[in-house]
This record gives structure tokens, sequence and C-alpha cells, in this order.
């Protein structure tokens, strides 16, 4: 059997046990291993083994469960409800006001924990009761809350761009600052698209009354104040990793320890914080160990049998397709595979094949990061099994069916789509701001 069958095959049997309900790690790393001791037989187990191995010395994974701690401790001891109450107060006098709060909101939960998850359950259980009481579009705003929350992702610290980093061995800050402006752009571009409507269409998301707008000044800069402490945890965190005083790994330290004094201080580090906050934190960042662990195992065996060099002749001698091409291809497969995978498993699956390809077209990986993240927060809200639209439907109130939610993200799913054009057309929205911290 030629290499490229046995390739096919391996992919082939990962995608048959993934459907079959099989863990994803299990999955990918079984048929790594199988497939390993098949082709060298036991000789071969060396090479996933070495290539886990690689993973354990490689000092910035330190940072995952950092990050993931940070973010679960200002999830768990509700400092980030300061922050909504900051954005309705600030923002409900303009029409749409509160549903751009929320937005603002995702951004600034995506900074401080690097999931989107943490988005979607802060952005359900805070500020979606509280927008559906003033009368704004039950529609409008579930689309509002799955779109915030995919920002997650791509704003740093995200930690699916440190996942990428690992497999892809790129610079994890390059990546953060190269995720920096299209996440912004994309904010950017849902709250203009929610201001545009609600202005023609007001009833969509009516302004605050005028009672509730009537709050003395003092009362405002007093909300400011405690709704700007997550920026500032953020900022200590990333000031001086930018300016190059500390590293990846003590830059993340200190945003955890900066995070749980916050909590500590102001009297909401309880017991059960703690333990929940602990527990959540282990619990996810053994969840990705084992993932990364799996795939390298895998993409090992995949390199090994020159996998990647067959199906990049495929594409560009047999089947005569550019460079660009491809690469759409590409980003269309992670919209498909997003039907029925989270936002890891997909990395996991495909890096093996479309890093290497991706660079050997002369492509900037770290840019393609970008690309990855954009087309992945896209297949989050795809009907019929995207990740995000299953989040929503569980932790939206009854009124809400599963057919708001599907309507809800059309028109956000068309803004992220025409921001991940523009990034693919303009990559130095994603490359400049690297090329500067780093003077490339």
């Amino acid at each position: 059997m030629s290499y490229e069958w046995i390739a096919i095959l391996m992919f082939s049997s990962m995608m048959l046990m993934l459907m079959t309900g099989q863990r994803v790690f299990g999955a990918i790393g079984f048929v790594g291993c199988a497939a390993g001791l098949l082709l060298w037989g036991v000789g071969g187990v060396d090479i996933p083994f070495s290539a886990a191995m690689k993973l354990m010395k490689w000092y910035p994974l330190l940072t995952l469960p950092m990050f993931i701690f940070m973010g679960y401790v200002l999830s768990e001891s509700r400092i980030a409800d300061d922050l909504y109450k900051m954005f309705h107060v600030w923002m409900g006098p303009v029409r749409g006001g509160l549903a751009i709060g929320t937005i603002g909101l995702m951004v600034l939960i995506s900074a401080m924990n690097g999931l989107s998850v943490a988005g979607m359950a802060i952005g359900a259980t805070i500020a979606l009761p509280e927008l559906l009481r003033r009368g704004y579009d039950k529609i409008m705003v579930t689309g509002v809350i799955q779109a915030g929350s995919s920002l997650g992702i791509l704003v740093p610290p995200s930690v699916v761009l440190v996942l990428y980093a690992m497999i892809a061995r790129q610079p994890v800050g390059q990546l953060w600052l190269a995720g920096v402006i299209p996440g912004l752009m994309m904010a950017g571009l849902f709250i203009l698209y929610i201001y545009v409507r609600c202005r023609f269409q007001p009833e969509l998301g009516p302004v605050l009354p005028k009672e509730e707008r009537q709050i003395p000044m003092s009362e405002k800069l007093r909300l400011l104040r405690a709704g700007m402490l997550p920026i500032g945890i953020f900022a200590s965190m990333m000031i001086p990793f930018v300016n190059g005083w500390t590293s990846l790994v003590e830059s993340s330290a200190i945003g955890a320890i900066v995070a749980f004094l916050a909590a500590v201080l102001k009297g909401r580090m309880t017991k059960k914080v703690f333990e929940n906050t602990v527990r959540n934190t282990l619990g996810i960042s053994c969840m990705f160990m084992w993932i990364i662990l799996a795939a390298l195992g895998f993409g090992a065996i995949f390199d090994g049998l020159g996998a990647v060099k067959a199906i990049e002749n495929l594409f560009t001698e047999q089947l005569g397709l550019s460079p660009w091409m491809i690469l759409i291809l590409m980003q269309l497969s992670f919209i498909v595979m997003g039907t029925f995978l989270d936002d890891t498993a997909m990395l996991v699956i495909v890096a093996p094949l479309y890093v290497p390809l991706v660079g050997a077209m002369g492509f900037d990986l770290i840019w393609y990061g970008v690309l990855y993240t954009i087309t992945t927060q896209i297949a989050y809200m795809t009907p019929p099994f995207g990740y995000n639209l299953f989040l929503m439907r569980a932790m939206a109130p009854p009124e809400i069916g599963l057919r708001d939610i599907y309507r809800s993200i059309v028109p956000f799913v068309a803004v992220m789509a025409l921001a991940l054009a523009i990034v693919m057309i303009f990559p130095q929205i994603a490359l400049w701001l690297p090329d500067t911290v780093y003077g490339k």
C-alpha cells in the first residue's frame, strides 16, 4: 500500500472513531499509535513518545493553566459583573446601547479568559436577562451574545492560539499580537451592524427609560472605576510582556496572581469560589494536555509517512490548484468540520496536514493562525451543530427556541465572513502589530 493511501486510511479511521462518539484524544492517539506499530513495529512507538517528550519540555506550556485560572477567578468571583454594570450605565442612552455594551463586555471577558465558553456563560447569565427585560429583540440579542463570545478565541490571551503555537511551532507572543487588530476590527464590525440596524429599527434596541439614565455622575464614575479593574488586571499582565520586561510564562503568572489578589481584596474569594476555580482549571488544563499529546503523536506518524508532501503534490501538480485556491478550500473544510467538532479537535486533526502545507506554499504561519481562528469562530456558529448554538440553547431562557438561535446568527456570520475576507486580502492587518513590536 502506498504512503498516500496509508495517510488517507489514518485520517478516515480517525474521523470514523470521532463520529462514533469516542473521546477526541482517545481517537487521535489510538490511530497514531496503531499506525506506528503496524508500520514500524515496536520501534514505531518511539515516534509519538518522542513528540510527547518535546511537549513536556516546552516551557511556555505553563501559560495554559495560568490563563485558565485567571479567567475562572474573574468569572467565579463575579468581578466580571462590574463590567456589565459599567456598560449598562454608560451605553444605555444609545439605541441598541446595551447590545453594543455587551460586545464591549465580551471583548474584555475575552481579554481575561481566552475561552469562548466563559464569555457565553457570562453573557447568557448576566447580559441576556437584562436585555430581554428591557424590551430588546430576542433574536438580535441572542446573536449578539453568541457572536461576542466567539471573540474569546481570537483576542489575547487566546488559549486556542497557544495551542496553535504549540502544534505549528510558532511564537505565542506574535500570535497573540496578530489577533489584536483583527479581533478589535471584528468587534467594531459587530458594533457598527448593531448601531445601524437599531437606527433603522429602533424597536429592536430601545434606549433606557429616562429615570434609569438619571444617575449622579459620582455613581457613574464609581461604576467606571469598578469596571476598570479587569482592564487593569489585563494591563498588569500584558504591558510587561510587550515591553520585554517579563517572559510569557512570568506574565501569565502575574495575571493569575493579580486576579486572585483582586478577588481577595474585594472579599469575593470564598472557599466555594476557590474550589470551583481550581477544579475547573484542573479539568480544562488536563483536557487540553491529553488532546495536545495525542495530536503531536498523530502528527509525528503522519509526518513520518511523507503524507504532507504527497498531498501537496496532489493539489499543486496533479490537480493544478493555485495556493490561494488551496487556502480557501482549507477554510471551507474548517467550517464543515465545525458543524460537529470544537476548535481544539479541528486544530489537532488537520494541523499535521494543513500547517506544513501552508508553509510550503509560502504563506506566513502567524497570519494563517489568525485565519484559522476566525474560521473557527464562523464554524462555532454554523448550523446544524455549531458549538455556540448548543451552548446558547443550554443557557437561554425557555422563550428562546432553537429556531430563534439559528435565525439570530445569520447576520453575524455574514459579518465574520467579511472580516475573514478582509484579513485574507490584507495580511498586514494581522501582521503589522507583531512585526512592529518584534522589530521584523
